[in-house]
């Protein structure tokens, strides 16, 4: 068989003022490609394994980077020269009332949330998906069957956004496991605006996020 061991890198989402045609977050196309693998980290730790895994794939990656990230520190270990294992998802707060899921940016949005939601006694678990193909089915379905719900969040449009995959395939395979029904957050179908004020109203904020969670509970 063939080997194609290329990396593209491709920076996407929201940064601050860049329009529309600089702010997208098309990671669910390349998801649909059989083929390509699709990387999108969270932090500069993830940035330097996910890479070292990328480049030694043999398959095409499409590594997408959120400009919202690049001027992101971090704390990376220098003895740990090691890659981080592609299709791997990471676990990035533990709790047990709700299962939390996103990518790349919005990892930093949930877990604020996630504080927002301590405050009110409820214990978000976030995960980091860290590699959307392959997906990391096993710690999702592990953190749905102990919290028995899920909600998934991205900064790309809802309409056709890779957490639909996410929440169909949860609901297909955990349903006696759900404790109420699976809910998604995402873009809106417009454009991104230029303007700061009318970005930072597009945006999803912690609060949306956690009001999602309380609403769910009933809280």
């Amino acid at each position: 068989q063939a080997r194609v061991p290329m990396v593209c890198r491709q920076p996407i989402g929201i940064r601050g003022g860049i329009a529309a045609q600089h702010s997208q977050s098309p990671e669910a196309w390349y998801t649909h490609i059989p083929g390509l693998v699709v990387v999108t980290p969270a932090t500069p730790a993830d940035n330097r394994g996910l890479l070292k895994s990328a480049i030694r794939c043999d398959d095409p990656v499409v590594y997408m980077e959120h400009k919202g990230l690049w001027g992101m520190k971090g704390e990376v270990d220098e003895t740990d020269l090691s890659p981080v294992p592609l299709g791997k998802a990471r676990i990035a707060r533990e709790g047990e009332d709700v299962t939390i899921i996103s990518w790349a940016a919005s990892v930093h949005t949930c877990l604020d949330a996630a504080k927002l939601l301590a405050e009110k006694k409820i214990e978000a678990e976030v995960i980091d998906l860290r590699t959307l193909w392959p997906w990391d089915r096993e710690a999702v379905f592990a953190s749905v069957r102990k919290t028995g719900r899920l909600l998934v969040v991205h900064e790309a449009v809802l309409v056709g956004g890779f957490g639909g995959e996410i929440a169909s395939s949860v609901t297909e395979h955990l349903w006696d496991a759900l404790d109420g029904p699976v809910r998604r957050i995402g873009g809106a179908r417009i454009p991104i605006p230029f303007s700061i004020p009318l970005e930072d109203a597009y945006r999803i904020s912690p609060q949306k996020i956690a009001d999602t969670v309380l609403k769910d509970l009933g809280a």
